[in-house]
């Protein structure tokens, strides 16, 4: 393992970790070294935390850096203003932990658990969440941006109001999200779960509407739609357009 103090690219101090395999003892054992310094955060790169159990410690402000967080558990951890850059990190537990303005980026995040953690502000960039669950998360200004969906469970979201630059949700779980007023800048809800979803002035002109059922058609009214698109839900109607 290296350990050095270093300046980041911000111009702030910082503990760096590099190229290390860590455990929750390895872990406690720098925040306790950062702690009894000037409170540099940590900052990993190339790291491996596969399997660590780093539920419940403060890891607030930390950076990672394509490390590996493959079914690590941070559950209750304290990670707001975190940076998450080429992780990758199936199956990981976010649950309960504060991500307040935590960033993702580039990440690989499929089937990861954040039930229930508090995302204020939090966003994800060019990131994989394939079936990864939202559940009853607190989630003010959250943000996604060209990031994979796929059967992801975002019951209850809001989106009002946001513009939804390349996000795949088919096949997700969009009961009850509230996309009012919100612009699909490309992306798809192909085959995605909509009951209760509300639509009302959004603009889905770019959006992929295929596999939307009769049952769902009627959520769409007051959005605004392309000849194209039309055609499609006509078409899944069963009828034949001319």
């Amino acid at each position: 393992m290296s350990l050095d103090l270093t300046a980041r690219a911000a111009g702030a101090q910082a503990h760096v970790v590099a190229d290390a395999t860590l455990t929750r003892t390895d872990v406690e054992r720098l925040i306790a070294t950062s702690m009894a310094g000037n409170k540099e955060p940590l900052y990993f790169t190339d790291c491996d935390f596969e399997g660590a159990d780093l539920s419940r410690l403060d890891l607030r402000g930390a950076e990672f850096h394509r490390c590996t967080i493959v079914e690590t558990s941070f559950f209750g951890a304290t990670l707001s203003h975190t940076r998450w850059v080429r992780c990758r990190g199936r199956e990981a537990d976010f649950a309960s932990a504060d991500l307040v303005d935590a960033a993702f980026q580039s990440s690989d995040l499929n089937n990861t658990s954040w039930r229930r953690a508090k995302l204020a502000s939090a966003s994800f960039h060019s990131c994989k969440l394939t079936g990864a669950n939202f559940e009853a998360c607190t989630a003010l200004g959250l943000s996604f941006v060209e990031t994979l969906l796929v059967g992801a469970h975002l019951r209850g979201l809001s989106f009002r109001k946001a513009t939804l630059q390349q996000l795949d949700f088919s096949d997700a779980d969009l009961a009850g999200v509230d996309f009012r007023e919100a612009i699909f800048d490309g992306g798809s809800l192909k085959d995605a779960h909509l009951k209760g979803a509300r639509f009302d002035g959004a603009d889905l002109r770019e959006a992929d509407l295929s596999g939307v059922r009769l049952v769902d058609a009627a959520l769409f009214k007051g959005a605004t739609i392309s000849h194209q698109q039309a055609a499609v839900l006509v078409t899944e109607l069963g009828l034949r357009v001319m």
